[in-house]
């Protein structure tokens, strides 16, 4: 925790001073590391997205180092990271085995994928968890959107043919701990749904889900004004498929995105 820890099941640590309780880890079989600033939570200015890169970077760093030092190591971590590996692809489909794009977030995660190597040089097993759109009503781009649609304000944001490749919350956690107990997978893997949507497809079945009419749009000059840079992301299109979970044979429980915005609403 970043607080000072409360409970017995809690450590604390400070990625910023790079600083880890290691007795309270002592005997840990394996990591999950997710954390990291929001990248939508505020504009981003250069502050913000140093603030950005610095707090998974560094973050990942405090955390390796903390798990070499251990003795014995822990043989798993999987590492937070995001599908902005991929940068902008159209319409194009995407997998584990392309490369990296260009762009901002492309280069955050290369660079925060980049801090778990030391980690794999100690024989510890790292699975990079490239985590789509999660579609929940706690946080994220949904948290945003479900208040607008329930007033019937909702909309497409630019043409709304960009694709947004989703999750639902529950499948996100059962991809994480899919990863923690399948000891034959490394590297990257795509924690996404099956079937990536456009805006325009996620706009009409929240539309359906809601019963709200979905007659706004937000034109893409709009979204710029108010967002400023991170508005590339907005009106952007990723359509990355998660090959790696559907050849090792995970299952979803939301295969399309109207049952992962019910599961977020129930």
């Amino acid at each position: 925790m970043r607080r000072p820890a409360v409970a017995p099941d809690e450590v604390s640590w400070d990625p910023i001073a790079g600083t880890v309780d290691l007795e309270g880890l002592a005997g840990i079989d394996a990591v999950v590391h997710m954390a990291g600033a929001g990248v939508g939570d505020r504009r981003w200015t250069d502050s913000y997205k140093k603030t950005i890169l610095d707090s998974r970077v560094d973050g990942t760093h405090t955390i390796v180092r903390a798990m070499t030092q251990l003795d014995p190591k822990p043989r798993t971590l999987v590492a937070g990271s995001a599908i902005g590996w991929y940068g902008e692809t159209g319409d194009r489909a995407v997998d584990e085995t392309a490369p990296a794009g260009t762009g901002f977030l492309a280069d955050v995660v290369r660079a925060w994928e980049a801090a778990a190597d030391p980690a794999r040089e100690a024989g510890i097993r790292v699975t990079h968890a490239r985590t789509g759109l999660v579609v929940s009503g706690a946080g994220g781009a949904w948290a945003r959107l479900f208040p607008i649609f329930k007033l019937g304000l909702g909309g497409k944001l630019g043409s709304g043919r960009q694709y947004w490749s989703w999750i639902s919350l529950r499948d996100e956690i059962s991809a994480l701990m899919y990863l923690l107990d399948n000891e034959s997978l490394s590297g990257p893997v795509n924690l996404t749904g099956p079937a990536p949507a456009t805006n325009s497809e996620v706009t009409e079945a929240m539309g359906r889900v809601l019963h709200r009419p979905t007659l706004f749009s937000v034109p893409a000059f709009a979204l710029k004004t108010v967002l400023g840079e991170f508005s590339i992301e907005v009106l952007g299109s990723a359509r990355v498929l998660p090959a790696v979970l559907e050849d090792t044979g995970f299952t979803w429980q939301d295969a399309t995105v109207e049952s992962a915005i019910r599961a977020a609403l129930d």
